[in-house]
């Protein structure tokens, strides 16, 4: 396995075998049963090119009254519990005693992207984000920590994971297009990412 660093990022290639890739998914498709996948709207009112769900104590939000996090998916319902196979990602790349508090499960069609953003909705940014890649290979932009400037990108393949941490933490990055067929790892193709993060 090798580590990359960008701009402050460690990304961690080819951290997941295909058994467990295989693993994870397994476990997302409980969670996503419980909490089915949905698309939300940007403080715009215009509907977000992804689908999510989330599992944790909370789950990530947006509509009209702008980005939260929630303790309840739409339906009303409590968020699932984190999968342990996720968990350990997460205790295997940080080394951190603190277990994060949502799981934000993003689904990527072929059309999908996420725009330039920082994470910046938790209390304290101390915490790391990890980022774990799952499916199809996704163009992953990394930028500055203000808007604008110079950025750069790498392709994030299925098994790769991201520690976003320190002077990355509130570093702009995005998701620019999806690579359809690079993976057999999901049934109906596309990409899955899911963001750990510690909330509170």
């Amino acid at each position: 396995m090798t580590v990359l660093r960008l701009r402050g990022f460690d990304i961690h290639k080819g951290y997941l075998d295909a058994v467990a890739q295989q693993q994870l998914v397994t476990a997302l498709r409980n969670v996503v049963v419980r909490a089915p996948l949905f698309r939300p709207d940007t403080p715009y009112g215009k509907p977000m090119s992804v689908r999510m769900t989330a599992a944790g104590k909370y789950g990530w939000f947006s509509d009209r009254k702008g980005y939260r996090y929630v303790e309840a998916h739409p339906s009303g319902r409590p968020w699932p519990a984190i999968p342990e196979e996720v968990l350990a990602v997460w205790e295997a790349v940080t080394g951190l005693d603190r277990q994060p508090e949502c799981c934000l499960i993003n689904y990527y069609g072929p059309e999908a992207r996420m725009g330039m953003h920082q994470d910046r909705d938790e209390a304290d940014f101390s915490w790391p984000v990890v980022s774990i890649s799952l499916g199809d290979d996704g163009l992953f932009r990394i930028g500055n920590t203000t808007r604008g400037g110079k950025t750069e990108s790498i392709w994030l393949h299925s098994g790769d994971v991201v520690v976003m941490g320190g002077e990355a933490r509130l570093t702009y990055h995005g998701v620019d297009r999806i690579k359809p067929g690079t993976s057999t790892l999901l049934e109906k193709g596309g990409r899955v990412n899911l963001t750990l993060r510690v909330v509170d």
